[in-house]
């Protein structure tokens, strides 16, 4: 498999990544060892958590998509074959969130603790916090790349003004700088990444591993109807912002790609954004092996410029106006 530079990281990533968010939630331990197992037999070595997965299942209280993946490492001996991503600064209990020093010192133990590791590859700040000075930050992620603990640090959530201000700091003062943003992108969400993330992710050379990579499962062409999102809570959620004129317009593309290349829509949804010269690698998920059998397929997807340009046209956000 082809790996991808991350950034200016010296990171070498697989060109999509796991998405561990339902590891401890949809997926049981014994499951997510065998998705995980899988997943690198396949040639990816991508795996992306957050110490928050998964908080908001009742009775858990973050940590258990890092707890289950550190068991599977621990029991394979798998580390060296997995750059391995988890966040920080997701509300975490009383007191337990932003990105101060000493919190980022607390949680990287946590993580590093849960994880069964001596190092995180790709540290990275879940959310931005303005009431913390970036300098501050980025001092605290310096100390732990020389401690060792981490190895490049990235940012999630922010907007191009504040990842523009970061990489300043990170310049004029010396520290690390994020080497990849996380933002939420897909065909149907593009607006906001296109407008000012990707100009400045592209000049900077800053990686991109977006999430909702398949738009909450929209683009897999699960939700076509009123009645097909009745069928469960998180359908009824989605059709809420997809299931309109402009949602419909970009499934008919997906399903003339698929047709034409004797793929899924959602196969072609994700190798789409493989394609795009800013992507480095979507983040997506699987909840059973025929998803992730799916996901794999689709890195290997290479569209045509026609095809291209016909899922850019449908899915226009000025079509829609």
């Amino acid at each position: 498999m082809q790996l991808r530079p991350l950034g200016r990281s010296g990171l070498q990533v697989s060109p999509l990544a796991f998405g561990g968010n339902v590891f401890g939630w949809t997926v049981d331990e014994a499951l997510s060892f065998r998705l995980l197992d899988a997943w690198l037999d396949a040639g990816f070595n991508f795996v992306d958590t957050a110490d928050v997965y998964s908080s908001w299942v009742p009775g858990h209280s973050g940590g258990e998509s890092e707890t289950i993946i550190g068991k599977w490492l621990r029991q394979t001996g798998k580390r060296n074959r997995v750059v391995l991503a988890t966040k920080v600064g997701k509300p975490m209990g009383e007191g337990k969130k932003g990105l101060s020093p000493a919190y980022i010192r607390e949680a990287v133990d946590a993580s590093l603790t849960r994880l069964k590791t001596d190092h995180i590859d790709l540290y990275q700040s879940h959310d931005d916090d303005a009431e913390t000075p970036l300098a501050d930050t980025l001092g605290a992620f310096a100390d732990l790349i020389k401690a060792g603990k981490v190895r490049a640090i990235g940012a999630s959530n922010y907007s191009a003004p504040r990842l523009a201000d970061a990489l300043d700091v990170a310049e004029r003062e010396g520290l690390p700088r994020y080497e990849s943003l996380q933002p939420l992108y897909n065909l149907y969400d593009r607006a906001v990444f296109e407008d000012a993330l990707e100009p400045l992710c592209l000049e900077r050379g800053v990686g991109v591993i977006n999430f909702y990579a398949l738009a909450a499962g929209f683009l897999t062409g699960k939700y076509r109807s009123e009645a097909d999102a009745a069928k469960s809570a998180r359908g009824a959620n989605t059709t809420k912002k997809y299931l309109n004129p402009r949602g419909l317009r970009i499934l008919a593309a997906l399903d003339a790609a698929a047709n034409a290349y004797g793929a899924t829509p959602g196969q072609v949804a994700i190798a789409w954004q493989i394609a795009r010269p800013s992507i480095t690698a979507p983040i997506a998920s699987a909840t059973s092996q025929k998803q992730l059998d799916e996901l794999v397929a689709a890195a290997s997807l290479a569209l045509d410029a026609e095809t291209i340009a016909a899922l850019d046209a449908a899915s226009a956000e000025t079509a829609a106006r």
